[in-house]
């Protein structure tokens, strides 16, 4: 079972909202909405997976102590920040932030 935060939902309105609102590009709202939808597909099938890494840096170990690095492409990865209960193979998302943020964080 997966369950999401408050934190980690609104995560997902704001990526919604900002790849909306992008100054770089114009996107259109099927194709954000796609990419928004891939990322719940990951984090909905964390339960299903059979290693869980745990969080390294500082700022990840704030929101879980594991991730789970969603690759979307060469310039962006998406780190998904959890708890997981090994016992009752349920996943807690807290927090879902991409590599800008992390390497931001770790200086």
């Amino acid at each position: 079972m997966v369950l999401y935060s408050d934190r980690s939902n609104n995560d997902l309105d704001n990526m919604l909202l900002g790849m909306l609102n992008w100054e770089k590009m114009t996107l259109t709202f099927e194709h954000v909405s796609n990419y928004i939808s891939d990322i719940i597909d990951v984090c909905d099938h964390l339960d299903k997976t059979k290693y869980h890494a745990n969080s390294i840096y500082d700022v990840h170990k704030r929101f879980g102590s594991k991730v789970y690095k969603y690759r979307r492409n060469k310039n962006t990865t998406w780190y998904i920040l959890y708890d997981y209960n090994k016992q009752k193979n349920i996943v807690y998302i807290n927090h879902i932030i991409s590599n800008h943020t992390t390497i931001a964080g770790t200086k």
